[in-house]
């Protein structure tokens, strides 16, 4: 796994783990790699996921069960999509208008780009 240095090691975990739940990689219930076998994957100290793990726990991602590992909660993609639109909205959103008025692009504008990128992308699953 590459790491940023912009943001925390254990954010990055975290992000790559909520990627792979949202996905599919691991669905609700299902047990995760322990914190040893992810240390190993993506070459950090056991610490760093422990805290990782702990963290998603905390956000209701994860749950543990003593002495036999961590699974996905059962609501997990809805909490983590959730913290995601969020963030988006915190983060994005307010870098996006500064930008459309620094441009003079209006929401129509942005609308009709959505819808153009939709009907790109569905072009694109056709030809697959």
């Amino acid at each position: 796994m590459q790491f940023r240095k912009q943001q925390a090691i254990y954010l990055q975990i975290g992000e790559h783990l909520c990627d792979s739940i949202v996905n599919g990689t691991w669905v609700a219930g299902e047990k995760i790699p322990s914190v040893r076998e992810m240390a190993v994957r993506v070459e950090v100290n056991p610490n760093t996921v422990m805290r990782t793990y702990t963290d998603l726990e905390q956000k209701g991602i994860l749950y543990n069960r003593r002495g036999i590992g961590f699974f996905v909660g059962d609501d997990a993609v809805d909490k983590i999509l959730d913290i995601k639109r969020e963030e988006f909205i915190q983060n994005d959103v307010p870098s996006l208008f500064k930008t459309m008025d620094l441009l003079g692009l209006k929401l129509k504008d942005l609308k009709r780009l959505h819808l153009r990128y939709h009907s790109e992308e569905a072009g694109d699953e056709g030809k697959q």
